[in-house]
């Protein structure tokens, strides 16, 4: 499969994910605060890996993981339909820590300027 179609696909899927995820499942586990980072799907579309953030506790965390891994038959369907793929990937769904990483990275850059006297 060409590079830019599959790029297009991930993309696509990234924007209905977070319209499924925000309006679509009831599941009390799944956080308000989730939001879709990036999916790389295969080049069979086989397989789509989901990159998700949450913002909140570790609880609130695994709780969301586990609401998405319980919903991943409906948002399957979903994404179906909405994108009409003749391969609907299935879908694999992970934390991604790298804006809290960049936060905490940007707080302690922050403090290091703070106790030299500089702004920034």
């Amino acid at each position: 499969m060409p590079k830019h179609r599959l790029n297009s696909i991930n993309s696509e899927m990234k924007k209905e994910l977070s319209d499924i995820i925000r309006n679509g499942i009831k599941d009390p586990r799944v956080s308000s605060m989730a939001s879709v980072i990036a999916v790389n799907v295969t080049p069979d579309l086989r397989f789509a890996k989901v990159h998700i953030s949450v913002l909140g506790s570790e609880q609130e965390k695994e709780n969301t993981l586990k609401g998405l891994n319980s919903a991943a038959g409906y948002v399957r369907k979903e994404v179906g339909e909405r994108m009409q793929l003749r391969h609907v990937p299935e879908m694999h769904f992970e934390l991604d820590e790298s804006i809290e990483h960049g936060a905490h990275i940007m707080k302690i850059l922050k403090e290091l300027n703070d106790e030299r006297g500089e702004t920034t």
